[in-house]
């Protein structure tokens, strides 16, 4: 089956076609049980199958290491933001945060409900650079250091981990470079995410939180929140998103059979750098904001003509006649933003590219 459009979006995104041909295959009888996976009981052997394989699969594929516990949560990466200070706060009155964009200044507003918040550098707009770790004030006894690992809205991306002190746990959102790349683990203590960019659909979340982390939170972290309680009853305090969790299983499958997630990042590294380079080399008649040394792998926004929204409206036109869809810029900074996720192939950026390289021609001045 050929999909008739390239989907560019920054989430929900795309999810590769094997997958969706599987689960298109399995979704009236899964696994000759006589019923669809959509029916199928939280507590069944079936299900309890899908999310112990969908661990173990996730545990290989990140190199997960064995003091991490995996657990399948809801609410988003936006439910972690509240969960996080009341889990992990452990008698302490002040987080770091490291505000680099749109989402790691969300998590930050949410955190100032249950723990003062110290930002690590004053928070500078519009959002273009990743201030030097020499230069960030943290406190020796924060209860963690947030970040956010990859900026979907502004297309920043961490190459390199914070540096924190000792005692104090980095907290990861990496929801949208989730295994785009190898994760070094050192130094953190939660990493998480949601699973509608990288690792399937919608609806779920992925948090990888150090065990001696679990079993401090404060008396009002509602239980659905609570990583106590959701390590206890192995991610099914309540009926998980079982869908959701097939979904990611298929495409963690997908990942290990394709090669793993060193040969998705070199792809990704390719795939990026096609745009980066055209935006690059057009003189101006493309440019993206972000200064080159954080520019992200996975979501590449850019300008036409220095912001002329009349040519910018032109582009998106002419690529959706070429089935190009999700192209349109986040509501917050305007113009084009290419979201190159793992299931984007390198066919479908190059089409990409020579589309951008067609709409230059036509248009330079």
């Amino acid at each position: 089956m050929t999909l008739k459009k390239m989907n560019f979006g920054a989430g929900p995104a795309k999810i590769p076609e094997a997958v969706m041909e599987k689960a298109a295959r399995e979704f009236l009888d899964y696994g000759n049980s006589g019923i669809s996976i959509l029916e199928m009981s939280h507590r069944s052997a079936d299900f309890t199958a899908i999310i112990k394989e969908a661990e173990k699969l996730m545990r290989e594929e990140m190199s997960i290491p064995n003091e991490f516990e995996v657990l399948f949560m809801q609410g988003g990466g936006t439910g972690q933001f509240a969960a996080i200070p009341m889990n992990i706060a452990r008698g302490k009155d002040a987080a770091d945060y490291a505000v680099t964009g749109t989402w790691s200044d969300k998590a930050a507003k949410e955190a100032e409900k249950y723990i003062n918040v110290h930002k690590v550098f004053t928070p500078t707009k519009p959002y273009v650079t990743i201030p030097e770790y020499s230069g960030w004030e943290r406190k020796k006894d924060a209860a963690y250091l947030y970040y956010c690992a990859n900026e979907t809205v502004h297309g920043i991306e961490y190459h390199t981990r914070p540096e924190t002190h000792p005692d104090v746990p980095l907290v990861a959102d990496i929801s949208s470079n989730f295994l785009s790349r190898p994760f070094d683990f050192t130094g953190h203590g939660i990493v998480f995410g949601g699973t509608q960019k990288n690792l399937g659909a919608a609806g779920l979340t992925v948090a990888l939180v150090r065990k001696d982390l679990i079993g401090h939170e404060n008396r009002h972290c509602p239980s659905i929140l609570s990583y106590k309680e959701m390590h206890a009853n192995n991610s099914v305090y309540n009926t998980p998103s079982v869908y959701g969790i097939y979904i990611t299983k298929l495409v963690l499958e997908w990942i290990r059979d394709g090669g793993g997630v060193e040969k998705l990042f070199a792809t990704n590294q390719e795939k990026s750098r096609l745009v980066y380079d055209i935006i690059d080399s057009s003189a101006g008649f493309f440019s993206c904001p972000v200064e080159a040394a954080h520019r992200s792998h996975m979501n590449v926004p850019f300008r036409i003509g220095g912001g002329d929204e009349a040519l910018e409206a032109s582009f998106l036109k002419g690529a959706a006649e070429r089935g190009m869809v999700g192209l349109k810029g986040h509501r917050a900074v305007g113009g084009i933003r290419a979201s190159i996720y793992n299931a984007v192939t390198l066919d479908e950026t190059k089409a990409l590219v020579d589309y951008m390289n067609e709409f230059e021609a036509a248009n330079r001045k």
